[in-house]
């Protein structure tokens, strides 16, 4: 091992140590002060948004999903549904632009990632964090391990809301996506999180997520299981995890 890599090492290292200890503390609090600060808008979103989906098309509001998160556990993530029921029957299991299955009001959330919003709840359960990679669907995570050496490393952490590569990672890459988790995990701090909340929020504002074309060569690549990731390629609304 040479000396740059055993440097970065005991940097990732002690950088894992002091995201154990501020992490939680730091989601918990900033979740408290939001929502005693903006208690109308939270409201306003929390009756908007499920009335507008189920006036839409009278389908479910909200879908759940297996993902991957801290150290391989698997948890169940709760989102707003923004395609129409029985998606995976009218098309691929993943969504690319202009897809006519995403729903007028889906195609708002998605662009704002008020879609994501139910995931608040598996913040307060402890399931995941504001900041950090993203939780990844159970086929796509376990797939991107043997393709990736060293790609479950990126989960030393709770997966978050919003990350370095949900923001940075412009072409959905695997790779980038690694890359730019572990540059997350060597150097998460406090203060980074607040600058990646602050323009997750300024892409919210001027909805500018969920912009991303797609892999042209997903077909080839991955089969039906295949569960890219939502800030860059959605996956469709699996009826089955649906809450009816």
């Amino acid at each position: 091992m040479d000396l740059k890599s055993k440097k970065e090492q005991i940097r990732l290292a002690g950088s894992l140590v002091w995201g154990s200890w501020y992490k939680r503390p730091f989601d918990l609090s900033l979740l408290v002060v939001a929502h005693l600060l903006l208690l109308p808008l939270w409201l306003l979103l929390w009756t908007l948004i499920p009335l507008s989906i189920r006036l839409g098309d009278r389908g479910p509001v909200f879908y759940k999903q297996k993902r991957i998160g801290k150290n391989g556990r698997v948890f169940t993530i709760l989102k707003f549904r923004t395609m129409v029921t029985d998606a995976e029957f009218k098309g691929p299991p993943w969504t690319t632009v202009d897809d006519p299955r995403v729903t007028r009001i889906g195609k708002f959330l998605r662009r704002t990632a008020l879609d994501e919003l139910p995931e608040v709840f598996n913040i307060w359960k402890g399931d995941m964090s504001l900041v950090g990679p993203r939780a990844l669907g159970v086929a796509e995570q376990k797939d991107l391990e043997q393709k990736i050496p060293g790609f479950a490393k990126r989960l030393q952490i709770l997966p978050g809301l919003t990350g370095l590569a949900q923001i940075y990672d412009s072409d959905d890459t695997a790779d980038d996506k690694f890359r730019y988790d572990m540059e997350y995990l060597t150097h998460m701090g406090p203060w980074q999180d607040i600058k990646l909340l602050m323009v997750s929020v300024w892409n919210t504002l001027a909805a500018r997520w969920d912009h991303r074309l797609g892999k042209p060569n997903m077909v080839d690549e991955r089969s039906a299981s295949y569960e890219p990731g939502s800030h860059g390629v959605k996956t469709v609304d699996e009826p089955d995890v649906v809450d009816e």
